[in-house]
């Protein structure tokens, strides 16, 4: 029947439609840094044969752009060159993607371009929040333009109270750093640069370019979000003998620790973790040996957002001998807790309590309580609180910040 044909036909469409999502690059970087110039050059490359459509990303305040464009349109869609579209963004993101992909079979990928003074957390966050949009689309990377002779000053600019250092934000969720202009400064400082931006960002490459002169190859379709991609940060970057501090600024903590974790006790404090202090952390990544499995498993996360599996790469050496790594990057990091925490969900025989040991447990407040269990569904300890109902709370793994000793 001709009307099923169609019908099949038209289902096929769809299904092919569906299975691509469509890429998206955020472009960050502080005004003068070179990333209008990058955009220019991506655009006007006749090499990776895309089509793009560029969200202009004005968040918050105002910027001086939004003078020339009339007050009462919220979106201005132009064609720019090679027939990429071009849109500002006043409103909500999610509504403007959305709008765009009506027009999906006009372009290959999106490159949003956030003002210099936008955090780039929020963008990020809504490729992994929005059911809708992460159906459409997928986040491929965060890409970072700093300026050689800026990017110290702009660094240690310090903030006044609960205002964040912009710079620092885009280094810390950057996928990979262009170091731009470097024509304008000599070689020490580029080292100097360089040992600064991996203080923030251990795991990010760092490309160094003039004019912003860099292969469309290098920026488009990297797929950084993909949990595979963990796989390629090289170990070595990570500095684990930093001076350790107790910063309220932004921090990244590295660590590498042999051993095999229990994974259920992992997942239970990383729950507690993000949902406590998920506001305070940017990013994180980390490669896990995992007490009886075969395969590595691979996790990262931006914010509250959590990302985590097994992955299908096994493990080439003895379990004994394998090494957990990760990295966390955040404000008002406390590394030797983050360490001590990890340290804690490695197997190993030994628990500071045992069941009957009257102890005290964190709800908030200590609370006196006595050990019912150990091991009870991958937390280290079950705790019955000593009130009326005789409360039962679970003690993910075995710290004082969870469980301690009575006083």
């Amino acid at each position: 029947s001709f009307s099923m044909t169609a019908k099949r036909k038209s289902q096929r469409n769809a299904k092919r439609k569906m299975a691509t999502k469509i890429p998206v690059t955020v472009l960050t970087g502080f005004l003068g840094s070179g990333k209008t110039t990058l955009l220019n050059r991506i655009l006007n490359d006749a090499t990776h044969g895309m089509k793009f459509a560029v969200i202009e990303n004005e968040f918050g305040e105002i910027g001086v752009d939004d003078k020339i464009l009339p007050e009462t349109v919220d979106e201005e869609i132009i064609e720019v060159m090679n027939g990429c579209i071009c849109c500002t963004v006043r409103g909500d993101l999610v509504e403007a993607l959305k709008r765009l992909h009506k027009r999906v079979d006009k372009f290959d990928g999106v490159i949003i371009e956030t003002t210099g003074l936008a955090d780039p957390a929020p963008v990020v966050q809504t490729f992994f929040v929005d059911e809708t949009i992460k159906e459409m689309y997928t986040l491929d990377s965060v890409i970072t333009v700093v300026d050689a002779k800026e990017i110290l000053l702009r660094l240690a600019e310090e903030k006044p109270e609960g205002v964040e250092n912009e710079s620092v934000e885009q280094v810390c969720f950057a996928d990979k750093i262009l170091l731009n202009k470097t024509d304008l400064v000599d070689e020490a400082r580029l080292t100097k640069i360089e040992a600064e931006l991996k203080k923030l960002n251990p795991t990010t490459p760092i490309v160094r370019c003039q004019h912003a002169k860099v292969s469309p190859k290098e920026l488009l379709n990297i797929q950084a979000f993909e949990l595979k991609r963990v796989l390629d940060f090289d170990p070595e970057f990570l500095d684990e003998d930093q001076e350790h501090q107790h910063d309220d600024r932004v921090s990244s903590v590295s660590c590498r620790i042999k051993g095999n974790v229990n994974q259920m006790m992992l997942s239970r404090w990383i729950d507690r973790l993000i949902q406590e202090d998920g506001a305070n952390l940017y990013r994180y990544k980390g490669i896990l040996a995992i007490k009886g499995v075969d395969e590595k498993f691979i996790f990262q996360g931006v914010g509250m957002l959590f990302n985590g599996n097994i992955s299908d790469q096994k493990w080439k050496i003895p379990e004994s001998d394998r090494e957990n790594i990760f990295v966390f990057i955040g404000k008002n990091l406390d590394h030797e807790w983050l360490k001590d925490c990890f340290k804690a969900c490695i197997v190993t025989d030994k628990l500071r309590f045992k069941v009957g040991d009257k102890v005290q447990a964190n709800t908030g407040e200590f609370v006196d309580g006595k050990i019912k269990a150990l091991w009870d569904d991958g937390n280290a300890y079950r705790i019955e609180l000593q009130d009326d109902e005789k409360t039962n709370v679970y003690a993910p793994i075995d710290v004082d910040t969870y469980v301690r000793a009575r006083k």
